[in-house]
């Protein structure tokens, strides 16, 4: 009896499924599946919530959007036209006609969902956020009648964007308005902060020249070795006449006094203020950047790279088993000596007056003399398979 009850308890604790031990506890004792993610997926409130601050939605009824988009369907499908055209393979569209449509529907949420997907909002507000019903059509002059858009995200070169550009938007002449355009990654000392690179207060309408010009516009200097560095714009509507309490700041200003918060600013006139409009770009080293920190600024330029520790050689060995000779003495020698010692050996079969032979079909298919010794059939192989030393002369 004591042994058939010793059995019964050792099957019941033991998990068995499909002939195989299940490891970890019974199911029983688990936690279920909802209850593992709502703990990886717990947010704080205090800190997740986010507060919209842009004005206030157009809130459409369900059945008025679906009544529309059903009279857009029973519209298109009642145009024979159309129909003809489409299953002739003839039928064009409108780019500019579409791109109207889309600025009047959906486009300020694709914005914001592109703007949150870059972290714009969140570098810039916290956890604030808007929704740009305002279109901004911001455009740099290249010269030539050639003119290069910011939009949300493109990458435009520091050369690109040395004079300020043309900002236009829809308005009438009795509101008032504020530019301002900031970096978001390229602050020199402190990291958190950024650059006020350019902003413009109480904008009659849409004439940006007619505005007070607080901060004079300031090229882009991403650092070399940083990666892409973002530049928003933001356009705010006033409710009337402000006067910021900032200092003017022209070009010739040191970089500290354009050091800006804008979650701290908006905080302090987010009374007066709206945001309305977004536009943003990035943008990369070039080598103008290196001009403008020795001419302008009259400072060395920072460069961020990599610092790669020297490799680790070993001491050498009086008998060096089973390792190529000349491999293993490269390692001893100056790489300067060894490259030019290898270009040397290669402009001796060169002829300028003659072309080069053309490189083997089959690398692999020609034997090489038996009496070569291994590792000259090594060296002769990456030779042919264009591997190795090769590459760099």
């Amino acid at each position: 009896m004591l042994k058939t009850f010793r059995v019964i308890s050792s099957v019941q604790f033991q998990q068995i499924r499909l002939a195989h031990r299940i490891r970890g506890k019974a199911p029983i004792y688990c936690r279920t599946i909802k209850e593992r993610l709502d703990e990886l997926n717990y947010k704080d409130e205090v800190y997740s919530t986010r507060i919209d601050i842009g004005l206030p939605r157009i809130k459409k009824s369900a059945s008025d959007s679906r009544n529309e988009r059903l009279q857009h369907v029973k519209n298109l499908k009642t145009d024979k036209n159309l129909e003809q055209l489409a299953r002739n393979h003839k039928l064009s569209i409108d780019l500019s006609e579409a791109r109207s449509d889309w600025l009047k529907t959906i486009s300020p949420y694709h914005k914001r969902q592109i703007a949150e997907h870059y972290g714009v909002f969140e570098h810039l507000y916290g956890e604030g956020y808007f929704i740009p019903f305002m279109n901004l059509d911001i455009q740099y002059n290249l010269k030539n009648d050639l003119f290069l858009p910011v939009c949300c995200g493109n990458v435009i070169k520091p050369a690109e964007a040395l004079e300020y550009p043309t900002v236009s938007y829809e308005s009438d002449g009795d509101s008032l308005w504020t530019l301002a355009l900031t970096s978001l990654d390229g602050h020199l000392t402190e990291g958190e902060k950024e650059y006020l690179h350019w902003m413009v207060a109480n904008i009659p309408g849409d004439s940006v020249e007619k505005g007070d010009t607080i901060a004079e516009y300031l090229r882009p200097f991403p650092l070399k070795g940083t990666g892409y560095h973002r530049y928003v714009f933001v356009l705010y509507k006033q409710d009337g006449h402000v006067s910021y309490d900032l200092p003017k700041v022209i070009q010739s200003s040191p970089l500290e006094e354009r050091t800006f918060i804008t979650r701290e600013w908006y905080k302090q006139y987010q009374d007066a203020i709206t945001p309305v409009g977004l536009a943003f770009f990035q943008c990369d080293w070039d080598q103008t950047v290196r001009d403008f920190f020795h001419h302008t600024l009259k400072t060395k330029e920072p460069i961020y790279e990599y610092d790669f520790p020297e490799p680790y050689i070993r001491p050498q060995e009086w008998f060096p088993r089973r390792k190529a000779f000349n491999i293993y003495m490269d390692k001893y020698r100056d790489p300067k000596e060894i490259n030019k010692e290898y270009l040397l050996t290669k402009l001796k079969k060169e002829d300028p007056f003659k072309t080069p032979p053309a490189p083997l079909r089959f690398p692999n298919a020609h034997p090489l003399p038996r009496n070569m010794p291994s590792w000259l059939k090594l060296h002769e192989r990456k030779i042919r398979l264009g591997w190795g030393r090769v590459n760099d002369v």
